[in-house]
């Protein structure tokens, strides 16, 4: 589905006269619908996924003080307009469902100061959906350009914003997860200790008691951070290539495959439904291995 203007625009001649979402296309994975994202949530389509989607994993035009090409609200409006999927992406969610949003920061026009619109939307769909927040994560690309460039590269009083949020809520103060799908490779130092079979347990200047059995148990990879770190600099992936084969400009607001990868690993079971209402290039999808 598209959420934004610019796709509206895009789709006003091919879209059904009613607003009906129609499929554009089907894979054995599953299917893209062709509408924006209030005319789906809305309609009888909608209605049949009621209470049935695991996961809605989704990345909104950005909270931006400035209008881009691919539509977006500003100000005030975009924290109404946000809030106003809190109780249509609930009606959706499993009683055990989860919500992963990725967040872009927001700066005031004019100033070398943030904007407080992206919290404010947050917390307006927080209420709005009567969700609880699970945890807040950081997606880092380390390749990003620097901007704001008039304080970054310009005036240099600022240094260059890396990084989104991602925002992970539910309905349910315990909603289906597991780590153990998203284990990393040990580091070398683990894997000295695991194969050293000692550890300098006991009391630490924190005040945290740390068991020597604890840390020299194999759980076959070490538990993640809450900070994701994708570089996000391809260049020749499916969709690059099917763009400049058909001539068509890429979408300018791209997240990482592994972004949503990680968080379908971590919060479905692989019969369990994921649905993105604000689908842009449809990098939310399960892989093959999932």
């Amino acid at each position: 589905m598209a959420g934004n203007r610019a796709a509206r625009a895009k789709l006003a001649e091919t879209a059904p006269r009613d607003c009906i979402p129609r499929v554009a296309y089907a894979t054995p994975l599953g299917q893209i619908l062709l509408a924006t994202a209030e005319d789906f949530l809305t309609s009888a389509n909608a209605a049949k996924y009621k209470g049935k989607v695991q996961l809605l994993l989704t990345s909104p035009p950005f909270p931006l003080n400035r209008k881009k090409k691919y539509g977006n609200e500003q100000g005030e409006q975009y924290v109404t307009w946000l809030s106003s999927f809190g109780k249509l992406f609930r009606d959706l969610l499993t009683p055990d469902g989860s919500i992963v949003m990725e967040m872009g920061n927001a700066w005031e026009p004019g100033l070398p100061v943030m904007s407080t619109l992206a919290l404010r939307a947050l917390i307006a769909l927080l209420d709005a959906g009567d969700y609880f927040l699970c945890q807040q994560f950081v997606c880092h690309n380390p390749a990003r350009l620097p901007t704001p460039a008039q304080w970054v590269n310009i005036e240099r009083i600022r240094v260059k914003d890396a990084f989104t949020h991602v925002w992970w809520m539910s309905a349910s103060a315990r909603p289906k997860a597991n780590n153990r799908r998203v284990l990393k490779e040990y580091s070398k130092s683990m894997l000295k200790l695991l194969e050293s079979g000692r550890y300098n347990a006991g009391p630490r200047p924190s005040e945290h008691h740390i068991g020597e059995r604890s840390f020299l148990r194999d759980n076959a990879g070490a538990i993640p951070s809450n900070v994701l770190t994708f570089a996000n600099t391809a260049a020749s992936d499916d969709y690059q290539r099917y763009c400049r084969e058909q001539g068509l400009r890429p979408h300018p607001a791209r997240y990482p495959v592994e972004l949503p990868m990680f968080f379908i690993r971590l919060l479905r079971d692989e019969s369990d439904l994921v649905l993105d209402p604000f689908a842009g290039t449809n990098a939310t999808r399960p892989g093959r291995d999932d």
